[in-house]
This record gives structure tokens, sequence and C-alpha cells, in this order.
């Protein structure tokens, strides 16, 4: 499944709902889905783990969509690339 594939499936199972809620409701999920993402991480299974990155994706997936960004294109635009900061694939930007 592409991105953009999966940003319209989320679209087709959740927009209604994650849109009357708007954009920054809608934010505040996906805030307390990525903190459920770090307990995982620091302490969960591989099942749970992947779950919770699932969700990640999701809401994140569900904003750009309320917010009126294709994801997939942004992506694409951003890093197609390589880094956008100094073209390099792998980045070799100093720092972390």
């Amino acid at each position: 499944m592409t991105v953009g594939e999966f940003q319209r499936l989320i679209e087709r199972i959740y927009f209604t709902k994650d849109s009357g809620r708007g954009l920054s409701a809608t934010f505040m999920w996906f805030v307390e889905e990525v903190g459920e993402l770090s307990r995982a991480l620091a302490r969960g299974t591989g099942e749970e783990i992947e779950g919770e990155f699932a969700d990640c994706a999701a809401w994140l997936a569900t904003l750009a969509s309320i917010a009126g960004v294709d994801l997939e294109k942004a992506l694409r635009e951003k890093y197609a690339q390589g880094c956008p900061k100094c073209g390099q694939t792998p980045c070799e930007c100093p720092g972390p």
C-alpha cells in the first residue's frame, strides 16, 4: 500500500468523525498516540510496538487530510532528493 492509498483508506474510515472534531482536537489525539508509542518502545512487545506505529501513522494521515495536505506528495517533494538540507543520501549534515 502506498502512502496515498493509506491516507485515502484512513479518510474513508475516519474523515467524517475526525474532521468534525477539528484539527486542534484531532492533533491532541495524535499527541496521545505518540505517548503510547513512546511507552511501547520503552517496554512493549514487538506486536504492541507495531500497533502503536500504525496508530501514529493513521492519526498523522487523518491530520494531513483535515489540513488538506496530500501526505505522499509532501513526503516526495521534501525527501525524494535526499536530505532537505545537504541533499545527500545518507545525510551528511553535522550533528544528530
